[in-house]
């Protein structure tokens, strides 16, 4: 198939990395390595756009760029990734509509709650004629697919679980020697965290675990704290570990995503409580190199962890819980190896990109079918 691929809340080549990116980029490497030509059609990101007029005027001509790109060679699908209320697609229907070829959505979603408030109604029902343009939309996680089922025939709706290469993610001894003799940690048990430290719940859920760390060392507990990420606010992070572990947390900087299974390797527990997660891909990848994970039992958290069995999902901002769980972990080393089994049998049962992404390929084939026998 020849494919116009579109990402209207992040495009692909975005500078900065995120969950969002992880699964546009997977789904597009997917597609491409099965044979079929992609071809991004448009670079234009929507996000916000209903409220950046300057920027809504450039619609016509991204539209037209993008019809043109379509036609060279003529694409036989077109396939968005990600449209919602905050970055909807105002290209899709468009193109697809003028050259009569299936439209299709991969992580659409969909929530009428945003029709109530003022400054979300108009992405609302932006998002809303895309989706109800679509010939069929994925959803990759439940909440999501129940709520497009509101809005759209079931046949129209699938839900394929999130997924990684679980190759690219295995426990690596050696990595595990040579980072933990660079860190100067022998038997002591290594807590790892990751994310972007920017503003918002992604500094908010490294600054709980700083203190939760803060608490354990308090007790008197032996552990170090690796936090993976870099970002405007590491000098709050900084001062906040200074103060509450000094000389136990290990800020290592931006690491490459294909570096990440060195240092989940170097690591014994996975600890992250996901505050506003949408669905923490960091969560697969730790997983899936042995570690058990330790986070808040809410968002998208438990789509991709299985709660008592590859982590422990606990009730949200309960301080003296997640304090209990980590402190079971760094003191049982049979506790951790069986998660952390448990949790890299699960990635590759579960969600192994290969296998769920074999169905999606089946579903665009079918639609592309479909479209030529009319």
């Amino acid at each position: 198939m020849n494919i116009s691929f579109y990402a209207p809340f992040k495009p692909l080549d975005h500078h900065l990395p995120s969950g969002d990116l992880v699964i546009a980029a997977g789904l597009y490497r997917y597609l491409a390595a099965k044979g079929h030509h992609l071809r991004v059609a448009s670079h234009l990101r929507t996000r916000w756009i209903y409220w950046k007029p300057w920027r809504a005027m450039i619609l016509p001509f991204e539209r037209r760029k993008a019809l043109a790109e379509t036609l060279q060679p003529a694409a036989h699908l077109w396939l968005t990734y990600h449209s919602y209320y905050k970055g909807p697609d105002m290209l899709g229907p468009y193109v697809s509509g003028r050259l009569a070829i299936p439209y299709v959505i991969f992580q659409g979603a969909y929530a009428t709650k945003w029709r109530r408030d003022w400054r979300t109604r108009a992405g609302f029902y932006l998002n809303r004629k895309a989706l109800l343009a679509a010939d069929h939309v994925f959803a990759n996680k439940r909440v999501d697919h129940r709520n497009l089922k509101r809005l759209l025939p079931e046949k129209k709706v699938s839900y394929t679980a999130p997924g990684i290469y679980p190759g690219e993610f295995e426990f690596d001894g050696h990595s595990r020697q040579e980072l933990r003799r660079s860190w100067q940690v022998s038997a002591d048990p290594v807590l790892v965290s990751a994310a972007m430290f920017r503003r918002g719940v992604k500094t908010e859920s490294l600054t709980w675990v700083i203190r939760v760390c803060g608490a354990l060392h308090q007790m008197g507990r032996a552990f170090r704290l690796v936090i993976i990420g870099d970002g405007t606010q590491k000098r709050k992070l900084e001062k906040l570990a200074a103060e509450q572990l000094p000389g136990r947390v290990i800020f290592t900087g931006k690491i490459s995503r294909d570096q990440m299974y060195r240092y989940y390797s170097a690591g014994d527990v996975f600890v992250f409580p996901g505050i506003g997660e949408s669905l923490g891909m960091v969560y697969l990848e730790a997983q899936s190199c042995g570690l058990p994970v330790v986070a808040f039992d809410g968002a998208g958290v438990p789509e991709v962890v299985r709660k008592d069995e590859t982590g422990f999902l606990l009730p949200a901002y309960d301080t003296r819980a997640y304090v209990e769980t980590v402190d079971r972990l760094l003191s049982s080393k049979d506790v951790r190896a069986q998660m952390g089994r448990a949790a890299a049998a699960f990635v590759r049962q579960k969600h192994d990109l290969q296998q769920n992404y074999s169905a999606v390929e089946d579903r665009l084939l079918e639609a592309v079918g479909a479209f030529e026998g009319k």
